[in-house]
């Protein structure tokens, strides 16, 4: 379609091209949230192309070798095999696609302040090949404002004016890693554009692709701070439900108990559990963001900032009470005990060690002089302050055996705890993974 002849009538040929699967579909960034967007995209019947800086991946992407959890292997080799789902690193490719979706990291820098480095640059690329009527969209979590102070001038600066020559909107990433229930397809959407044109194209792109009705608000802006309540609200409630947990330890209170008893009640009250701290790039991440906006606007979140001082002592609390127990079990103090960590993933069932609250309890316990071994399925070695740590490669009997306490840090489902209470000395639950056992003789809980 040659835009360029097209003026009052791009809407209406870009949802026909919507209607007839016809749009040729981009996302940046093959990872966590990007792959399984475009293998979505694909299966709905809209040919994708995936952009990755990373050759390894896009070579996997073209090879059908899936590394997402949340991805089908099946799924990504049928799409590659049938020419819907290509990769590549030529980001000049950008000028086939009528829709593109931003799915980069956005991290923090070494001072904990955003990182929109990853932002920047695609958008430069998107810029660099911006056409007449090409929808762009950002997912990448970031703080309020950055669509329109950072994406809008950037792709202006091509010459084409957003609202009239192409359509820009922030939609939010809602992707839960190991979730087994929502996943990237049923996952409610949320859109605010720059305009209603804008913020219908997209809407009624993602709902060719998911399975909701999305929700439209008024900005990009809205959209964006959504996403900033929505991680900020579960990091408050973390916060305080971990520093309940700190107080109830105190008391010999058993807090899962505790949080059972208080979700009998039908209404004002949403269980939340403790653990040993924050992991993955949302929830720990997100406040930095909100608090360099807030702090624009002379504002500060106090009990966000209250619940993040919680939240990132957890580990040291952990490493603490691993301490206490081996004093009092074993008279040992942590210096030259032995100590076996259960999952170094920050969340069950995944391979994303992001933010991981078990690698700060490893690497503290390293520091006070214990002797650490680690085990997760999901994940056989990781890279921390430059060093590179291998796991065990099987939970066997006599490695459980050989800890003086087996640390329980992720809660993946292909453990056997069971297995791991009959030969543990002694165990340190953080997940409340061991719940179900009547004989609890060498279990404390968080």
């Amino acid at each position: 379609m040659n835009y360029t002849k097209l003026s009052d009538n791009i809407r209406e040929v870009l949802l026909k091209k919507i209607a007839d699967r016809k749009i040729v579909a981009g996302v940046i960034g093959l990872g966590y949230v990007g792959l399984p967007l475009a293998v979505e995209t694909a299966k709905s019947g809209f040919r994708t192309i995936g952009f990755d800086v990373k050759k390894e991946k896009v070579d996997s992407v073209n090879q059908g070798h899936n590394y997402i959890g949340d991805v089908a292997d099946s799924d990504l080799k049928m799409l590659v095999g049938k020419g819907m789902l290509a990769a590549t690193t030529d980001f000049s490719r950008i000028g086939k696609v009528d829709f593109v979706a931003i799915c980069v990291p956005t991290p923090l820098d070494v001072h904990r302040q955003p990182d929109t480095s990853y932002v920047e640059s695609a958008v430069k690329s998107i810029a660099e090949h911006l056409h007449k009527g090409m929808m762009v969209v950002l997912e990448s979590t970031t703080y309020p404002g950055t669509t329109e102070e950072l994406v809008k001038p950037v792709l202006e600066s091509s010459g084409l004016k957003c609202g009239e020559d192409f359509y820009l909107g922030f939609s939010p990433e809602r992707v839960d890693p190991g979730n087994a229930i929502y996943k990237t397809k049923n996952i409610p959407k949320v859109v605010g554009g720059f305009g209603t044109d804008a913020s219908e194209l997209i809407s009624v792109m993602y709902e060719a692709v998911l399975e909701d009705k999305v929700f439209r608000a008024s900005s990009p802006t809205v959209a964006e701070m959504a996403k900033m309540l929505e991680n900020s609200y579960r990091n408050v409630n973390i916060g305080l439900i971990n520093e309940f947990a700190v107080f109830c330890n105190k008391m010999g209170i058993d807090v899962w108990e505790v949080i059972e008893a208080a979700k009998t009640k039908p209404f004002g009250f949403a269980p939340f559990y403790p653990g040993p701290g924050l992991g993955g790039h949302c929830i720990p991440v997100d406040p930095c963001y909100l608090n360099y906006k807030a702090s624009a606007y002379g504002f500060r979140f106090l009990t966000i900032e209250a619940s993040m001082k919680v939240n990132d002592r957890m580990p040291e609390y952990c490493v603490k009470r691993i301490g206490d127990i081996l004093n009092r079990r074993f008279r040992k103090p942590l210096n030259g005990s032995r100590i076996l960590i259960l999952g170094v993933a920050y969340k069950q069932n995944t391979d994303d060690c992001r933010e991981s609250p078990a690698i700060r309890i490893i690497d503290k316990l390293r520091t006070e002089g214990a002797d650490i071994m680690f085990f997760d399925p999901h994940v056989p070695g990781f890279l921390y302050r430059d060093n590179v740590y291998e796991g065990e490669r099987e939970l066997t009997a006599e490695l459980i055996r050989r800890a003086d306490m087996v640390v329980i840090t992720t809660l993946h489902s292909k453990v056997d705890y069971e297995f791991v209470r009959r030969h543990a000395k002694s165990i340190f639950d953080t997940r409340n993974a061991t719940k179900e056992f009547p004989n609890r003789s060498n279990i404390e809980l968080l």
